[in-house]
């Protein structure tokens, strides 16, 4: 089924907000649990869309990354975590780092209910829904997979450097100021989508014969 490009944002504008807003408000609430109240001072701990939302990254990246094809590619906001007043920084960082990943699982799993119950509803909202739970599980699930790539500053390099010994994780993390930029290299030259396809379809899998 062919969607106009206004369809397209129709259908996508609500999962990708909520995904990414929650999955920022994830790492707040994650920080704060473990003591660090920088997030919460900043007023970063809301499931207020318009206090994650970056223009640039949360929706001029995506539109073109969608029209474009490939991965849905974007970002918010960072929420802003000092990992030296968590309580156990290095320890704790693993779990801060993956409250963002997590909340894109549940979420993931929460449109694949809408999507089952989609077909119970009323005729005129049982396309729209099932494409935009459709929409929501493919969203959520790639911001999972590419999240966790192990490459800071992303949620999986913070994630490697809490669990790589001190002398490898200081290393490690110096490569945080090029991470950006080795992102978008991959985005472009199209290594990305050769890395994470295979994970997002396999997640895909999963949730599919999960709710079969």
């Amino acid at each position: 089924m062919e969607l106009s490009l206004i369809q397209q944002i129709s259908i996508y504008a609500l999962p990708v907000i909520f995904a990414i807003t929650v999955h920022e408000a994830a790492h707040g609430y994650a920080a704060r649990h473990f003591g660090d109240m920088t997030a919460a001072a900043a007023g970063r701990i809301t499931l207020n869309p318009l206090k994650h939302i970056d223009p640039i990254g949360t929706v001029l990246v995506p539109l073109l990354s969608m029209l474009v094809g490939g991965i849905l590619f974007g970002w918010a906001k960072p929420v802003p975590v000092d990992f030296s007043r968590l309580r156990h920084p290095k320890r704790d960082m693993l779990w801060v780092a993956a409250a963002g990943p997590g909340s894109n699982l549940v979420m993931a799993l929460f449109w694949a209910v809408v999507y089952k119950m989609a077909a119970t509803m009323p005729e005129s909202f049982v396309l729209p829904m099932a494409l935009m739970a459709k929409a929501g599980i493919m969203i959520n699930v790639v911001l999972m997979v590419l999240n966790l790539l192990p490459l800071p500053p992303l949620d999986g390099g913070r994630i490697a450097v809490s669990l790589l010994p001190h002398p490898y994780a200081w290393q490690f993390a110096k490569l945080e100021r090029y991470g950006f930029i080795i992102l978008i290299v991959l985005l472009f030259t199209g290594i990305l989508g050769k890395i994470l396809w295979p994970f997002v379809n396999a997640a895909m899998a999963a949730i599919s014969w999960l709710f079969s």
